[in-house]
Formats: structure tokens, sequence, C-alpha cells
């Protein structure tokens, strides 16, 4: 049977065996939740669902387009960032694939659908899990495709724009295309000084993923999309897949959420805020963080071992990285949440101490 690997499963933990609700923060989207002009605008759109949905994108093309000030020709948009992922894999049938370890699982899935060999750059807790310059040694001629997820998923790690120009500067050279997840980029402060959005007409080998999942909390509405000035690719892409990717419902909440600038501003203050809050609050439980960048906390804590259990039983999902490559069972990831549920999951955390403290199993 199939695994799921990833955060936000709702639907296999539903109630706890007392008949509490589970608070997730096993999925890192933003904890202000969906915002009102969105929701309005999916129960407006609703009536035009007896209509297959524009192929193209274009209203929602031209907003973004504007919203991002990048061109038009530039944009592609799919069933979330992980159905563009898959498509672009599918298009550009890389042979050989330098990843990050750890990093996002659907990298990899996506490469082994098309054959292609994978190699890692291998992160150390040593040095905080960041990418640094000797990973140019791993590129070479062989090598068709690199990924850096920036910041990285699960670490909240966020790689230095300089490599990052080196990296595409030796792709370039070696004729690889250079993929940069910034899905998460949103969440960061001073985001601006780290995208690499402003070098896309300067390298036609560079591809940038994002999406509207996580920073307008709308991942059951699946909306992403790739930045790219390859028009070749942008044409095949739109080859190797379906017509109608992108539904009514997501096209016209797409629309709408980029109408919120207020949201936004709000989303920035209380990420950054809370995200304070809860490093502090798992340091003083003896967490090591690292990373920690976005709206997610990626921490080290060796005890309660059992910690995940412990805190299902309270009715809290968090994010165990152990099936992460190059993570143990001790490294966890939990999303940033509004104060009342982030004191909430830290008074759990504490119970859950004690309790393994008190049975013998710390």
């Amino acid at each position: 049977m199939y695994k799921y690997v990833h955060g936000g499963d709702v639907y296999s933990h539903k109630l706890t065996s007392g008949g509490k609700a589970f608070v997730d923060f096993s999925a890192n989207i933003n904890p202000l939740g969906l915002p009102l002009g969105v929701k309005n605008a999916v129960k407006k759109a609703i009536k035009q669902c007896i209509n297959y949905p524009d192929p193209f994108c274009l209203e929602l093309k031209e907003a973004l387009a504007k919203f991002l000030k990048v061109e038009e020709e530039y944009l592609f948009l799919g069933n979330g960032a992980s159905d563009v992922l898959f498509r672009l894999v599918l298009t550009l049938k890389p042979r050989r694939a330098l990843l990050l370890a750890p990093t996002f699982a659907d990298y990899e899935r996506a490469l082994h659908t098309v054959d292609c060999k994978i190699g890692h750059y291998k992160l150390s807790a040593a040095n905080g899990f960041k990418v640094e310059k000797n990973i140019l040694k791993q590129i070479t001629a062989r090598t068709d495709m690199v990924v850096i997820c920036n910041p990285n998923n699960p670490t909240g790690q966020i790689t230095d724009k300089k490599i990052l120009e080196a990296i595409i500067e030796k792709c370039a050279n070696v004729k690889a295309y250079l993929l940069i997840d910034e899905c998460f980029m949103d969440f960061v402060d001073k985001n601006q000084e780290y995208t690499m959005c402003g070098e896309l007409e300067k390298y036609s080998n560079l591809i940038i993923l994002k999406a509207f999942t996580k920073i307008f909390a709308m991942p059951g509405l699946r909306l992403g999309y790739c930045l790219c000035a390859d028009n070749d690719l942008q044409r095949e892409l739109y080859e190797n897949g379906q017509d109608w990717s992108v539904s009514v419902l997501a096209q016209e909440a797409g629309k709408a959420a980029l109408k919120e600038p207020v949201y936004l501003h709000e989303s920035s203050f209380v990420v950054k805020e809370e995200r304070k809050y809860l490093i502090t609050q798992l340091e003083l439980l003896g967490a090591e963080i690292y990373g920690s960048k976005a709206n997610y906390i990626f921490f080290r804590l060796e005890h309660p071992k059992n910690l995940v259990e412990l805190l299902q039983e309270q009715g809290y999902l968090i994010r165990s990285c152990a099936n992460y490559r190059n993570l143990g069972n001790d490294f966890y990831r939990i999303a940033v949440k509004t104060r009342v549920l982030n004191r909430s999951l830290i008074k759990a955390m504490k119970e859950a101490r004690k309790h393994a403290i008190f049975t013998g199993t710390y």
C-alpha cells in the first residue's frame, strides 16, 4: 500500500480517543487562515463551474505577473506546486540530478518517474544545515538538474544569494537546469534580499517554483506555479499534461488572493512574532533550533523519545522528520500558528515530558 509521507494528514487523525479534534502543527500553513476575500470569491465562482476552466489562466496570469513584477510569458500555473514539479520533470527528463539531504520528498519522487539518477548534497547539523560553496564540486558535466529548496523544507534554512549565483553560473556552464523552490519565501523576513526572481531574464536555465498554498492558506484549492524565461520549456509544459489543471475555483481564488495586501502584511507580523515565541519556548525545553526562517520551526529534541505519540494522545499533530534523508528520529518540525495555539502546544510538550519521566520512558 502507498505510504503518505507528508504532514497535514487530518483525515487519518480526525479525533483523539477522547473525542477531541486534532490541532495540526504538521502542515506549514499561514496561521491567519483563508482570507475572507478568497472565501467570497470561491462562493461567487461556483456558478461558473458549469464551464471548463481557462486552460491558460489568462486573467490570473495577468494579475500574478503584475503582483510579482515579472513578464506574463514567464509564468506557468498548475494544480499546486507539486503538480508543476512533476510536469517539469516529465518535460525535462533529467538523467542525473543533485538534491539536498534533507529536503522535500517530492523532488525525489518526481525524478524517479523518469528513472533519473540522484545524487545528494548532505547538509550537516554542525553548520546549521546550510548549503555551502562546496556544493559546486558536485555539479559536473553529467548533471542535468540541481534542486534547491529556499528556504529549505524541513530545516527552514536560507541559502546565501551569492552561493545561489555561483550555483546558477555553474549550472549554465554545464548546461543544467537549476530549480529553486521558493514556496516558503513569502514568510521570510526581507525576502527580496534572497529571492532569485530577479535573475530570470539573465538565465534561461533558471526555474523558480512557488505556490499560493502556504502564504494564502489554501492547500485544499491547489494552486501553484513556476517562473522561467525559457519559451520552449513553457510551451512543452503545456504539451506534457492536461489542459485544465487549474480549476475555475482555484483561478478565482488566486485572483482574489492577490488583492489582499493587508492580509499579507498582518501575516508577516504574526509569523515573525510567533516564530520568535516558539523558538524561545522550545529552547527552554532543551530543543536545539536550526534554520527556521519561514513559518515553521525545525528542531532536535532527544527526550522524550516518543514525543509524536505523546502529543497525538493530547490532540496535537507534529511532523516527525525521521523519514527525511540524513536525519534521525529526534528531529521534528512544527508550524507557526497563533499565540493561543502555540502556547497550548508548548503546554502539551511539557505534559508529554512529565508523562515520559513518570512512566520511565523519557
